[in-house]
């Protein structure tokens, strides 16, 4: 087992959270007039202004291109030590991203003052309830922004190659590994992250040396589970569509299906190991859509 079972636990509610944030966030931006008018879901304006300019069936495309360029620019940021532009090119996608979630449920201008003073606190001193607290709300206004942007074809391409990319990037390249070890250490590791106890929370950010093992900080020792960004972000792009294409307690499903992936990644994983846990999450994903499918069939 990778990790202990009540940080696994720990681990899987906190993915189960994000995922069901995330739907609850896209509930409040239906537009429900004009969803009654069309007789499909339609979402209403982002506080951010206007979404991307994409086509449904060929969203996929925009999306890998956005994912191998992000990464070639973090790579060479890494490569010159350019670690406040990152920082800085961070705090930007913290803002935006926990804006539109708040922006859910209350006055824009409300949400911009919390998400620019909970983003700055992340990025200059930051500590697990801060860094989870974010994140939480990360991935519910990325989901607010792209769901609308997908067709349930194009997201389910999407997941396929984004699971067969994580798989490369981990176990063939190995870049991805070098690539989370680079955010741990410039303190700005973008996924969920839980100590093994209440004093590795304490320390967690203090210039560790690696991730999801034990990690030294001077003469301590603390240990880490961590789920990458993506791999909460995904899911829930696809849960999302299928929010917005079949229906609500349907996509409630696809959560559970992906958490039993990872669960099962995590049960068969061995210790201080990496993984690419998409293709595990991608393979729940595909089983709650097929769940999903066989209740309509039956009903």
């Amino acid at each position: 087992m990778k990790h202990t079972f009540k940080v696994t636990i720990v681990l899987l509610l906190l993915f189960l959270l994000a995922q069901f944030i995330g739907i609850a966030v896209l509930q409040q931006y239906v537009d429900r007039d004009k969803t009654t008018e069309q007789g499909k879901v339609v979402f209403g304006e982002l506080p951010i202004g206007e979404r991307p300019p994409l086509e449904q069936n060929t969203s996929y495309i925009s999306v890998i291109f956005a994912v191998l360029l992000g990464t070639g620019f973090a790579f060479l940021l890494m490569r010159y030590h350019l670690v406040w532009v990152w920082r800085g090119w961070f705090f930007i996608a913290l803002l935006i991203t926990i804006v539109v979630s708040l922006g859910a449920f209350m006055p824009a201008w409300i949400a911009f003052i919390i998400s620019f003073v909970f983003s700055g606190w992340r990025i200059l001193k930051p500590n697990f309830l801060v860094q989870t607290g974010t994140e939480l709300l990360v991935y519910p206004g990325l989901a607010a922004i792209f769901v609308p942007l997908f067709s349930l074809s194009s997201i389910s391409i999407l997941l396929v190659l984004i699971a067969i990319y994580d798989a490369y990037a981990v176990w063939k390249s190995k870049h991805m590994i070098t690539l989370a070890k680079s955010q741990a250490e410039a303190k700005i590791f973008a996924g969920l992250l839980v100590p093994y106890s209440e004093k590795d929370s304490k320390i967690i950010h203090h210039q560790p040396k690696s991730i999801g093992k034990e990690q030294r900080v001077g003469k301590m020792s603390i240990r880490t589970a961590v789920l990458g960004g993506g791999d909460v972000a995904f899911p829930l792009l696809f849960a999302g569509v299928v929010f917005k294409e079949i229906g609500l307690w349907q996509s409630l499903l696809i959560p559970l299906f992906a958490a039993l992936g990872l669960g099962l990644l995590f049960w068969k994983a061995e210790e201080k190991k990496f993984y690419p846990a998409m293709p595990f999450i991608g393979a729940g994903c595909f089983v709650g859509l097929g769940v999903v499918w066989l209740i309509g069939l039956i009903l």
